[in-house]
């Protein structure tokens, strides 16, 4: 347990249409939650360390958490600039997006491309891949969840599956004073986007009930500023109330998704000339209006999970 609060500090490196967000842990051990993109350590995290007087090449902990582009992409950059001495963690069912840029076209393919009918599709997801995947790379330690992870002196960190988003999505929490590193395991109403992405409907809203009952955020760090429903972003660093209401919202928000989808995959699924089909009925339902073809296209996605789930259970 640690007595004095270990100070946890945003770094933003920007992407386009999104900020990408990790996070420095202050511990005698420092570590980084997440990496952004390949770009992202040396023009968002030194120089952002720099300010506050820390050094990139004294971070002995890369903590992933999830396999995402926009996540893992810095990492081999990140390790590269810490003299290959930080210890690179991630979970193990999302390792391979770590290992491999391949395993994204994969993953781009066998979900939210079966819908999307560009036949660019898998070229632009390859050479996104390439320009901001900084290196494919075997991480250090392979967790599950349950694991302890010592930053020195009396700082642990504890690992937590939180799967959903993607299969290996994990929480990690700095122990003793409840400050929780979710990555986009909360989704409340989406990022720009406007629509929340995972790729299995039931375990997000398992792992959202296990965050909001048993982790309980005193502090919580998101990957982006996701909206509430009235489309406000939220911050990236969350208080106590904040963090309650974002996870509240998160599985409300995921009900109604979740009776649209139903619904539709009751009926029978139809191809129309939609953007949003075979899922018209469910943008109808839910008045959403978003672009469905813009990365990381969480409507395909999350339809996708719920599809899945659909064909399973008949």
């Amino acid at each position: 347990m640690t007595h004095d609060a270990v100070a946890v500090h945003p770094l933003v490196s920007p992407w386009g249409r999104f900020g990408l967000y990790s996070f420095y842990i202050d511990a005698p051990e420092p570590a980084i939650v997440d990496t952004g993109i390949a770009s992202s350590p040396a023009e968002g995290m030194a120089p952002a360390l720099e300010a506050i007087g820390r050094r990139i090449e004294d971070v002995r902990w890369i903590l992933l958490t999830h396999g995402h582009i926009d996540h893992v992409g810095g990492a081999h950059a990140l390790w590269e600039l810490t003299g290959r001495r930080a210890r690179v963690v991630i979970h193990e069912a999302d390792a391979p997006m770590l290992r491999s840029r391949r395993a994204h076209v994969e993953e781009y393919l066998a979900g939210r491309g079966r819908y999307l009918d560009d036949p660019e599709g898998e070229t632009k997801v390859t050479a996104a891949a390439d320009a901001v995947i900084s290196g494919e790379m075997a991480p250090t330690l392979l967790v599950r969840g349950g694991e302890s992870l010592s930053l020195g002196g009396d700082v642990t960190v504890s690992v937590h599956a939180i799967p959903g988003h993607t299969p290996g999505s994990v929480a990690y929490v700095l122990d003793g004073q409840r400050a929780v590193f979710t990555g986009d395991a909360v989704q409340v109403h989406g990022a720009a986007n406007g629509f929340p992405g995972y790729t299995d409907p039931a375990a997000y809203r398992a792992s959202l009930v296990r965050l909001r009952d048993e982790i309980r955020p005193r502090n919580l760090y998101l990957g982006h500023p996701y909206r509430r429903a009235d489309g406000t972003p939220y911050g990236v660093e969350l208080d106590e109330a904040e963090a309650r209401e974002a996870i509240t919202q998160s599985l409300e928000i995921e009900q109604r998704v979740a009776g649209a989808a139903c619904r539709c995959l009751e009926a029978g699924l139809t191809q129309t000339d939609s953007p949003y089909s075979p899922f018209a009925p469910v943008a109808e339902e839910l008045g959403y209006g978003g672009d469905p073809t813009l990365e990381p296209s969480p409507f395909f996605t999350s339809l996708d999970g719920y599809r899945r789930h659909h064909e399973q259970h008949v």
